[in-house]
């Protein structure tokens, strides 16, 4: 580990200093000009088989969260869903005693806190420019012209490692502002004998969505109660170990930020720095029993995101596989 990486703390970090941590961890240019695939491009077909090798039991286990058409202080912008056709209403078809269908309708805002999903390389930029130094403007009220979620229309597939933070530290759960260091990353992995490589899929538990079901939802932002995450030199960990994806409870942003002018600095660094394939809100507590009961924390992950042309993201159903 970097010595830089030790020095994360509670201190709000300087536009300079950020911007100095930005530019160390820029992959534009490593795979061409062209590319928009980013970190995926770790993970080879050999990365794919050696994952497939990991299902052994042939559990499988969800980690996205349930769609969520409730309104609430973390939900601004819940998924609406109704019925367009049911069974109780009598059809031509169905009235003669033959076929009936049932059909309904879903939309919904996926960026958000209470919707699993990931983020296309458009979503995010810095200073006017996104992955690969693309300039923002690819990317009008028509959609995506550049870096849009089709980039990800034949899936992600490679080996997960969980990063259990509230299971290493005796917790239920990290408490809103708390974030997790570089430091401490390493410490669970040697708690849970396993080690993030090269095209690795990252999964970080914090509680959250624990704390959600028994304290009911709060203001995760940064002008609310805020959230867990991780601590910007984290981000130098992924880079170094060449980790492909990211996808953890929450958006893996520390709110309040603890970075100057930037909401949210670790989607900055992954994103428009790295080309990070990342993802947000996910419920890992079904996952955390099942390594616990296996005895291991790394298995196969399989992430299909919907081929949308133009999209900044998708929602999308990830899975773990045993």
């Amino acid at each position: 580990m970097s010595a830089n990486m030790n020095n994360a703390g509670g201190d709000i970090m300087t536009e300079g200093a950020f911007d100095a941590l930005f530019e160390s961890l820029k992959n534009w240019g490593r795979w061409g000009a062209d590319d928009e695939r980013g970190t995926l491009n770790y993970i080879t077909p050999d990365a794919v088989k050696a994952a497939a090798a990991l299902v052994t039991s042939g559990r499988s286990v969800s980690m996205s969260i349930p769609i969520d058409t409730e309104a609430g202080p973390d939900n601004a912008h819940p998924a609406i869903h109704y019925m367009a056709a049911a069974h109780d209403i009598d059809t031509e078809q169905g009235a003669q005693g033959f076929q009936g269908f049932a059909t309904d309708f879903l939309g919904m805002q996926f960026h958000g806190d209470c919707h699993t999903h990931l983020d296309a390389l458009c979503h995010i930029s810095y200073k006017g420019l996104l992955y690969n130094g693309v300039p923002a403007s690819v990317v009008s009220t028509a959609g995506a012209g550049r870096l849009d979620v089709t980039a990800y229309a034949h899936g992600v597939a490679g080996r997960g490692v969980l990063i259990d933070v509230p299971r290493h530290r005796g917790i239920k759960w990290m408490e809103p502002g708390d974030s997790v260091t570089a430091g401490e990353i390493e410490a669970i992995e040697r708690a849970e004998n396993v080690r993030l490589g090269q095209g690795d899929i990252m999964l970080l538990r914090t509680g959250q969505c624990r704390r959600r079901a028994e304290l009911g939802p709060w203001n995760v932002g940064h002008d609310g109660e805020g959230r867990a995450g991780v601590d910007p030199y984290c981000v130098a960990l992924m880079h170094e170990r060449r980790v492909a994806a990211f996808l953890p409870e929450g958006d893996g942003e520390t709110a309040p930020s603890r970075v100057q002018h930037l909401r949210s600095p670790i989607h900055v660094l992954q994103v428009a720095a790295m080309g990070m394939f990342v993802a947000d809100s996910l419920q890992l507590d079904e996952l955390a029993v099942v390594c616990e009961e296996e005895g291991r924390y790394e298995f196969m992950v399989v992430a299909a995101p919907l081929r949308l042309p133009g999209g900044t993201g998708s929602p999308f159903n990830p899975i773990a596989l045993f």
